[in-house]
């Protein structure tokens, strides 16, 4: 699959997530048959401004080949800045109109750029015109149920350069509730004629992605929460692969523990992996008080005991 002129290995992406799509998740994701990953969001005011190093310090660029990077803001010629000091590094570069973070949205930013059709556009452009890299917008279906515009904001968006547009089919109000309106999706895709089309929402299974992709006639599908604590999702969808048992589900958590650890140190690294191993053991055996206990780890070592030991506590009367 092609977005702009860069190759991808396939169709089937994962998802920009806050907190979540790190370095160590976006590989573990990449193993499993991913075909392109993004980084967390990252302001384009902390880019301009030479935060960036950090990003790219996090990044595994040899491994994520292609790699994307999704900006967020709303100033245009500060996007562009961001995405012209970005350069050489990144191979793709996504702008979020799609977050509905409060934080976000009260400045204008991320979905709340939805009530702004011109204004999105502008920026849209503006980073367009400012890089030779593909750049791609992830929006939602609009705002709220008295703003349903994402064939607008879809059309905006490939006139003005984007070579690619994901479209989460919820409304910014319901945020990740409910069910995704994949016959919105399949209108912006109608509705496009030049660039690849994006689903994104409820892909939580092979049978989801496939039903997906024959509702909405997409080029490709995005997976988000669905990934989360089973990266094996994604070789579920590419080639009906099984659910793995417990053993290989905790091995690839303590995998994922070890490298978050080596990326970020113990200490933090062991903080961040609390959300991820939480999700990794639900479905085990007494999942709910070994996801207290895991909440309260503060090494390796106590995550690997509760994680693998032979009798463990959790599971005591």
């Amino acid at each position: 699959m092609m977005i702009g002129n860069v190759q991808v290995e396939n169709n089937v992406f994962l998802a920009p997530m806050a907190g979540i799509t790190d370095r160590s998740f976006r590989q573990i994701c990449r193993e499993m048959g991913c075909g392109l990953s993004y980084s967390e969001m990252v302001s384009a005011k902390s880019i301009r401004y030479g935060n960036f190093k950090q990003l790219l310090d996090a990044a595994d660029i040899e491994r994520e080949n292609p790699w994307a990077v999704q900006i967020f803001g709303r100033e245009p010629e500060i996007m562009a800045d961001a995405a012209k000091k970005l350069g050489d590094e990144v191979d793709i570069i996504d702008i979020n109109m799609g977050c509905p973070a409060p934080k976000i949205v009260k400045n204008g930013e991320g979905s709340a750029l939805m009530k702004e059709p011109l204004l999105a556009g502008r920026i849209i452009e503006a980073v367009s015109k400012a890089v030779a890299k593909p750049v791609t917008v992830k929006i939602r279906k609009g705002f709220n149920n008295e703003s349903l515009n994402a064939v607008e904001i879809a059309k905006i968006a490939q006139e003005s350069g984007a070579a690619a547009v994901t479209v989460h089919g919820r409304t910014r109000e319901q945020f990740y509730s409910g069910c995704a309106d994949w016959d919105a999706i399949a209108e912006v895709k109608a509705a496009l004629s030049r660039i690849p089309v994006i689903a994104n929402g409820d892909i939580v299974s092979r049978a989801a992605a496939e039903a997906a992709l024959r509702h909405t006639n997409c080029d490709g599908i995005m997976a988000a929460r669905g990934a989360m604590g089973n990266p094996w999702l994604f070789a579920e969808i590419l080639t009906g692969a099984e659910a793995p048992g417990r053993t290989e589900r905790i091995e690839c958590a303590l995998r994922h523990l070890r490298m978050s650890i080596e990326h970020k140190g113990q200490h933090v690294g062991v903080l961040e992996m609390r959300k991820h191993l939480s999700w990794y053991v639900k479905g085990l055996p007494s999942a709910a008080r070994l996801r207290t206990l895991i909440n309260k780890a503060v090494t390796y070592a106590e995550m690997e005991e509760l994680l693998t030991s032979k009798t463990p506590e959790y599971q005591q009367p």
